[in-house]
């Protein structure tokens, strides 16, 4: 089986593409756990304890904007970085958030 570049790195939405990628990717991973186990509906808050290099620097980073929008599920390889204010905007005048693109916490 051959592996590309393109297996290995992802582009994300910036800053800093390590501070992001995975975090979006985990965020919506463990959407998609609580979908699996039929309890999006329930959940009424997330609570994110970021550590490490994400949680020193995770903000000037991006990687909260990746969290939300991982909790909100997109994925790196399909969130347009031209949406992505607009979709924060919507978060914090609303103060809500559609876990999952569905559940709003």
């Amino acid at each position: 089986m051959a592996l590309s570049v393109f297996d290995l790195f992802s582009v994300g939405i910036g800053p800093s593409s390590s501070h992001t990628v995975g975090p979006m990717r985990a965020a919506h991973r463990f959407v998609a756990g609580l979908e699996r186990d039929g309890l999006v509906d329930r959940a009424d808050e997330v609570i994110v304890d970021l550590y490490g290099s994400l949680g020193a620097t995770g903000k000037g980073h991006g990687t909260d904007t990746a969290v939300l929008l991982g909790l909100a599920g997109h994925v790196p390889e399909t969130v347009d970085p031209r949406a992505v204010q607009g979709l924060l905007d919507g978060i914090r005048t609303s103060g809500r958030l559609a876990l999952g693109g569905r559940h709003d916490i």
